[in-house]
């Protein structure tokens, strides 16, 4: 089990406990905590993290390369299934169990698990034993039925908040490209070049999660400069534009100006 954290510490304890109620624990749970001292390995019920450090970039939070630095850990502590979980995830109860069934039959398939995105908790906090009356599943993506699986998934579809896949899998992508840096569109080229390597692509739905409520903006304005530059990278590899529907409503804010060839951000910001 790989996550990655900068800050949200509960969502990280959350998360943590989730993962040692389970039907079946993950062996190794490596959080790379991005440019964050405050987070250090803990242990919830006998499932102990163990944390490796990532400095920041001048251009955003390093998710690509952070990535890559978790799964090569739990690769070379021996690991033949990995699963990337988002910190703001919840891990459903059958989430790594069944990515660990998923991979070992279909090794040279990539798995996602449906996500359900949760309103503000409660006081108390999250039912966390009983997460599954919480599910509803984003609407965007694939969510088949528990114990049910949805075949050849569309690449641009690709999320990096939930996935596992085998070393041999890993090996043949090469990992997520580090050029991008900071928010947005490094795993949607992660999810074309899983398929142009001529590995599947396909959702488990058994391996459900649930992702823990933040604010966020929309489109995300914050993240302006990361966008821009991350979508260009992205158009001179696959010739497409990405995100475009943030980049468009940056373009109707008077944000950013397409001229035919790229997108640029106006004086207006």
């Amino acid at each position: 089990m790989v996550t990655l954290a900068h800050g949200r510490h509960e969502h990280l304890r959350g998360q943590h406990r989730t993962l040692a109620a389970a039907t079946r624990p993950p062996d190794d749970y490596v959080v790379v905590a991005m440019d964050d001292p405050a987070i250090v390995p803990t242990n919830v019920d006998g499932l102990r993290s163990r944390v490796l450090r990532v400095a920041t970039d001048p251009g955003g939070l390093p998710l690509a390369r952070a990535r890559n630095r978790g799964v090569r850990a739990a690769l070379d502590a021996g690991a033949d299934v990995v699963v990337c979980l988002d910190v703001d995830c919840l891990a459903g109860p059958d989430l790594v169990a069944s990515y660990a069934e998923r991979v070992l039959a279909h090794p040279r398939t990539v798995w996602q698990g449906p996500v359900t995105y949760l309103a503000p908790p409660p006081d108390g906090g999250y039912p966390l034993a009983d997460l599954t009356s919480l599910d509803d599943p984003h609407p965007g993506r694939p969510a088949p039925a528990p114990g049910a699986v949805s075949w050849d998934a569309d690449p641009d579809l690709f999320w990096s908040l939930s996935f596992a896949l085998s070393p041999a899998a890993w090996a043949t992508a090469g990992g997520f490209d580090p050029e991008y840096v900071g928010y947005g569109a490094e795993d949607t080229d992660f999810g074309r070049r899983l398929v142009a390597s001529g590995l599947g692509l396909a959702w488990d739905g058994a391996a459900r999660a649930f992702h823990q409520h933040h604010p966020v903006s929309r489109p995300p304005v914050e993240h302006l400069d990361d966008i821009l530059r991350n979508a260009a990278l992205f158009h001179r590899r696959w010739g497409a534009w990405p995100m475009l529907g943030w980049l468009e409503e940056f373009e109707r804010r008077g944000l950013a100006s397409y001229d035919g060839l790229r997108w640029t951000v106006t004086d207006a910001r």
